[in-house]
């Protein structure tokens, strides 16, 4: 090897390294999210051997109604629909198990079946016997896998863009095949990098304000939470929904943004073909998380359903 050769190599490997420091992203210390995105002490709670963040509004007395986020979320993406609900109803949302301020499964778990468990354990904890569940994204597929397993313990279903038909890359069955290029993000995920991806959430970016996609980023550097995300993504196994809608006797509402990008609104018509009792709302000018871009106009529709 020629000293010209190993000059190359040297330069080459320097790039490299300040690339990887360049890009390094360690975990937020949990004492400091907690300052930021915790609103009290008591609202971190020990349900079924998991520490989780979970918020309970309104009178104990009222009908409950539970707010289930998506995958990379917290339940921080329900803060105005929660505001406004609270009062005539018990609103209990919470983080789940490694997202948010939630701790990791201690057992690594993220299965449906064991979201499920752990949703049933929450009502239990809380003195709920019924509740209506809402539920966007992979929260609308938990949702509604829980009102066909569970039919006793729900009243009615919102379903946000719920997640649960098969997809390219997502196949009844079996694990996704999870892109190993993913594994770069549990060392490196700048703030800078992360945008397009939440930003493909909304109809348009320009609704994603500073201070929520640094929510996003620093809660998804919470210690132990992209690692969490990544186990999720490789135990969800989708099953065919067919039979489980088919089963669920509730009214149902669909609540869908007209420009969704990650689950378009053509899939609302797979479960009004399923569901016994469901009514479809569309949004016009909205995405995939309707109720973080556009609060008010997505509320009112639930409004409407609750009280029919």
């Amino acid at each position: 090897m020629t000293r010209m050769m190993i000059w190359g190599l040297s330069i080459i490997a320097g790039i490299a390294a300040a690339l990887v420091i360049w890009l390094y992203t360690p975990d937020r210390p949990r004492a400091e999210l907690e300052a930021t995105y915790l609103r009290a002490p008591g609202d971190l709670v020990q349900i079924a051997g998991l520490r989780l963040h979970l918020r309970d509004d309104g009178p104990r007395d009222a009908p409950a109604i539970v707010l289930l986020h998506g995958i990379g979320s917290s339940l921080h993406t329900f803060d105005v629909w929660s505001e406004r609900l609270a009062g005539p109803y018990r609103v209990i949302r919470y983080d789940l198990p490694g997202t948010g301020l939630s701790g990791p499964d201690p057992d690594g778990i993220y299965s449906d079946e064991r979201a499920i468990s752990q949703l049933l354990a929450v009502l239990d904890q809380s003195g709920v016997s019924r509740a209506t569940l809402a539920g966007n994204s992979i929260g609308g597929r938990l949702a509604w896998r829980f009102a066909a397993a569970h039919p006793d313990r729900v009243d009615r279903l919102v379903l946000i863009s719920p997640d649960g038909y098969a997809s390219p890359g997502f196949d009844y069955g079996k694990p996704p095949r999870v892109p190993v290029v993913l594994e770069v993000m549990r060392f490196a995920l700048p703030k800078w990098a992360l945008r397009p991806n939440i930003e493909a959430a909304y109809a348009d970016p320009r609704a994603l304000s500073n201070a929520v996609m640094e929510r996003y980023h620093a809660l998804l550097l919470a210690p132990g939470n992209r690692q969490a995300m990544l186990a999720r993504m490789r135990q969800t196994v989708l099953v065919e929904p067919g039979p489980f809608l088919r089963a669920i006797q509730v009214p149902v509402l669909l609540l869908w943004g007209e420009n969704d990008a990650m689950i378009p609104v053509s899939n609302a018509e797979d479960y009004l073909a399923e569901l016994p009792d469901a009514r479809l709302v569309t949004l016009p000018g909205l995405g995939h998380v309707p109720q973080e871009e556009d609060p008010a106009a997505s509320l009112g529709p639930v409004l409407e359903f609750l009280t029919d």
